[in-house]
């Protein structure tokens, strides 16, 4: 499927990862919706690349189908859904004084990555699914962001780990299920990469991250990760596939 002239969906568009594919589909001309919970920021990204910003909060689907309504109503059904927003954490299981972790951190963490993205991923593809096919019978495109601590998650990730893992997991019965709408699914499991969370660790830190990849030995630029996403939009045989962006890297356990 072509990117140019279709509409798209962005969510977690207002920085980071987001904002590197958002810039990157207007860029090849794609009708862009910004959503974000943060709506400073979703506004700034739209209004620098001629797009649509929404305030959404992916695990509230009130929330979400009025920023998907305003969506469509710009810019008429989304071919093109992004699902970027996410959130991290890094808590042990047992802290130093002994007391177990937090439910509710572990719960959070899943509810967002997770859940979050399958209720974009459901409420989407229920508008997809109503669209006219193009050639060759599709009508839409989804890409998920997974992550390398799916695969090997370091201590403390196990919230982490476990909400990225699922997305992998669901991938190929999303593709399988959505064949019959002409839709496709994949997700990317990106590694380290130089996003304003990475960026706000010291430098002597950042370096010393770069160099455990091994080739390039740096960080991955969100530039790199929207190329894929973009990429990804327009070829056709593409499904049911998770894609590692990390430069061979194996994370370490700490």
């Amino acid at each position: 499927m072509q990117i140019q002239g279709h509409a798209a969906l962005v969510t977690g568009g207002g920085s980071g990862l987001g904002e590197a594919v958002a810039r990157e589909l207007a860029r090849q001309g794609a009708k862009v919706a910004v959503l974000d919970v943060n709506a400073a920021n979703a506004e700034r990204v739209a209004a620098e690349i001629g797009g649509k910003a929404f305030v959404a909060d992916i695990t509230d689907s009130a929330s979400l189908t009025r920023a998907l309504d305003g969506a469509e109503a710009a810019h008429g059904t989304a071919r093109i859904v992004m699902n970027i927003a996410g959130i991290g954490t890094a808590k042990r299981v047992v802290a130093k004084d002994g007391s177990p972790a937090a439910l509710e951190d572990f719960e959070r963490v899943v509810r967002v990555n997770l859940i979050g993205t399958y209720n974009v991923v459901r409420l989407t593809a229920a508008r997809i699914a109503r669209l006219e096919p193009l050639e060759g019978g599709e009508r839409g495109v989804m890409v998920m962001t997974a992550s390398a601590a799916a695969y090997d998650g370091q201590v403390g990730q196990e919230a982490y780990s476990a909400s990225k893992a699922g997305l992998v997991g669901m991938t190929l019965p999303l593709a399988r299920d959505l064949a019959q709408h002409g839709v496709r699914v994949c997700t990317i499991a990106p590694g380290l990469f130089e996003t304003p969370l990475m960026k706000q660790l010291p430098e002597a830190v950042q370096k010393s991250l770069a160099a455990s990849i091994p080739f390039p030995p740096r960080l991955g630029k969100p530039s790199e990760f929207a190329e894929l996403a973009a990429h990804i939009v327009t070829n056709a045989h593409l499904n049911g596939e998770t894609i590692r962006l990390d430069g061979a890297l194996r994370m370490a356990p700490r």
